[in-house]
């Protein structure tokens, strides 16, 4: 048996998996382990939940106004339409200025949470963690959820988005624009990995994907 048939049979698709993120066919990895940047994020926003609580209850709990801002808009959107909250959340994380890893950091890929972001901003993973977690405190569930590492064949660099499972359409809430996209809006972004707080994904096109987004 060929050696690229036997590992697609160990790695059997994901169940569930439609739609296709941006085409692909998508295998779930046993574990956040690969991804220890993330696995920080997850544990650190999990210890700060009780500050977040505070702050939201008084502003004089807040270590800084951002963060009793976010807490504000988060109260604000309770009980809004879906469409609503993803426009806001998107134009809210949006307006905070681009910082790259080393002059915030000073480190080569620091991946924060969202009262780190609030309070220094980052790059374009960044604005993807703050929408992620601002969406789970307005009550999405996990599993509609992923902060998606792309390539930008544009621009040919790496990049960051958040990806929204609503019903049969998959939304884009990226840095790079205030609209909330449909995924097939951006056939140039080709995805690596995808991740919630519970599952990472690994990501295959085919070869029919390729196809269709050759010119």
């Amino acid at each position: 048996m060929p050696l690229l048939l036997a590992l697609l049979l160990l790695l059997a698709p994901a169940a569930g998996a439609s739609p296709q993120l941006m085409g692909t066919v998508e295998f779930r990895a046993k574990s956040l382990d690969a991804l220890p940047k993330w696995v920080r994020v997850v544990q650190q926003t999990e210890l700060e939940q009780p500050l977040y609580a505070a702050c939201g209850a008084d502003v004089n709990q807040c270590p800084f106004m951002a963060l009793h801002g976010w807490r504000e808009l988060i109260t604000e959107l309770q009980g809004k339409p879906r469409s609503e909250q993803l426009n806001r959340v998107n134009t809210y994380a949006n307006t905070y200025k681009y910082r790259y890893d080393f002059e915030a950091w000073q480190q080569s890929d620091y991946w924060t949470t969202p009262k780190e972001f609030l309070e220094h901003s980052g790059d374009c993973e960044d604005y993807s963690i703050l929408k992620y977690y601002t969406l789970r405190a307005l009550g999405m569930p996990a599993n509609e959820l992923r902060v998606v590492v792309v390539q930008d064949t544009v621009r040919n660099i790496a990049h960051a988005v958040l990806a929204v499972y609503d019903g049969d359409e998959i939304l884009i809430m990226d840095s790079l624009f205030n609209q909330v996209l449909p995924q097939r809006f951006l056939p140039q972004y080709w995805p690596h990995y995808s991740v919630n707080e519970t599952t990472r994904w690994a990501h295959l096109r085919t070869r029919t994907t390729i196809k269709e987004a050759s010119p």
